[in-house]
């Protein structure tokens, strides 16, 4: 392993430190493009960008020109952010990893990109992704094996934040791209809500799954991040004010285990470290019960690759047309699967899917379960580039739209990482950040 090339770097810390005045704005820029020129030709996180620290500079010069005292200033004052290149950044172009021409996926400025910039935030670039958020891996490679992949679609800013390029990036998932990038990277990745997060601005894959998410080095700077970033955060509900654990004062949140063929697609590798993570937990008193909540898997995967390739479609039906011959083999694949597509069947899946969380919900209560768990992903980070690993762990989650985030739960004998999936109800996320605080105590104290 480079250990010089893993060095994630606390949001909490350099937010409070930015707002200090220490280090100082222009100082922090030029330490922030050094990093980046050192570090990111090994592992191609960012998408190139001429002159980035002439305007990184400008823009802070901007930035404290509004804010003279820092300390007065807003939350995320000066922080450097990596903006996943499907979302788009006023003043910079929009890729999506392809080769189209960037003014014709131009648009306006994400929403979600707004509410960074209204605190405080400075874009350090746009980051690496899969071919519009598809199948098709972009160069960026993984800073703990560089011959291993970063795990996409949100590869690039997966990597930025474990090799301390930032200490925040911005993703997307509509299946498993914010889950396992996190968890092959080592790094806590987080994924609201579905709609938590507006898709405005955000060049879309399938929206009935697609969701803004966040990477940060550990879970307090996802529980500063969030807040800023959602609709109708409750600050009494969750962790925020850096009180990790707000919500679970009298109790700990009781805890799920899909068994069955779900968990069974899981590797070797993944299963052993899952049931060593739920010893522990339950060794330090956390109750777990198994519950066979997924026994139609099988017709789980079938109905969300019936939404999402016929979405995938529809999405990409007049660049299509026009420039179908730039677009790479596994989009086309999808996109021309999604074409045969019958709407009606795509209508059926949609309605299945709202029984299926209507009955997951449902079982969860009935079983006393707070959150579930599961491996983030189906082992460590596969070897090669050819590929960003399978995504299965997280699908019956994005096929409900549930909030998911990933913790660092330990390497392999290799040195890869490894993630636990934590999984809450829908439009808890302030209760999903409070109990994952518990179960990362408990992990980090092993």
């Amino acid at each position: 392993m480079e250990e010089s090339l893993v060095r994630p770097r606390s949001l909490v810390r350099e937010a409070a430190a930015l707002r200090a005045g220490a280090p100082a704005l222009p100082v922090h820029i030029d330490r922030l493009c050094a990093r980046i020129e050192q570090v990111d030709p090994l592992i191609h996180a960012f998408v190139p960008e001429p002159g980035r620290a002439d305007r990184l500079q400008a823009e802070a010069r901007a930035l404290a020109a509004r804010h003279p005292d820092p300390s007065q200033g807003p939350p995320l004052y000066g922080v450097a952010v990596g903006i996943k290149d499907i979302v788009h950044v006023d003043g910079l172009p929009t890729h999506g990893g392809s080769a189209l021409p960037p003014g014709v996926l131009a648009g306006p400025q994400a929403t979600v990109v707004d509410r960074l910039r209204a605190a405080g935030a400075l874009v350090a670039g746009k980051t690496v992704t899969a071919e519009f958020a598809g199948a098709a891996p972009g160069p960026t490679r993984n800073p703990h094996h560089p011959h291993h992949t970063p795990g996409g679609s949100s590869s690039g800013s997966a990597a930025a934040v474990a090799a301390g390029l930032v200490p925040l990036a911005i993703g997307t998932q509509t299946i498993g791209s914010v889950i396992r990038p996190a968890a092959y990277c080592g790094v806590v990745g987080f994924r609201p809500t579905h709609g938590r997060i507006p898709l405005t601005g955000v060049i879309p894959n399938a929206p009935s799954f697609d969701t803004p998410g966040l990477f940060t080095a550990d879970l307090a700077g996802a529980a500063l991040a969030a807040p800023l970033l959602c609709d109708d955060w409750d600050p009494g509900a969750g962790p925020g004010d850096g009180a990790a654990g707000r919500g679970w004062t009298d109790e700990v949140p009781v805890l799920g285990v899909p068994v069955g063929p779900y968990l069974d697609r899981a590797g070797p590798r993944a299963r052993e470290a899952f049931a060593r993570q739920l010893e522990l937990l339950t060794a330090r008193g956390l109750t777990v019960r198994r519950l066979d909540l997924l026994p139609d898997f099988d017709e789980l995967e079938r109905q969300t690759q019936t939404i999402n390739r016929f979405e995938l479609a529809a999405t990409h039906a007049d660049w299509f047309a026009r420039f179908g011959g730039l677009y790479r083999p596994e989009t086309v694949a999808g996109i021309r699967h999604g074409r045969t597509v019958d709407p009606a069947d795509r209508a059926a899946a949609l309605r299945a899917r709202e029984v299926f969380r209507e009955r997951l919900a449902e079982q969860r209560r009935r079983a006393g379960v707070d959150l579930l768990l599961a491996p983030s992903a189906t082992g460590p980070a596969p070897f090669g580039l050819d590929s960003t690993g399978s995504a299965v762990m997280s699908l019956p989650w994005s096929f409900a739209g549930l909030p998911a985030l990933s913790l660092p739960a330990g390497v392999t004998a290799q040195g890869l990482p490894l993630g636990l999936q934590v999984i809450g109800e829908a439009g808890a996320d302030e209760r999903l950040l409070a109990g994952a605080a518990v179960l990362e105590r408990v992990l980090d104290g092993a």
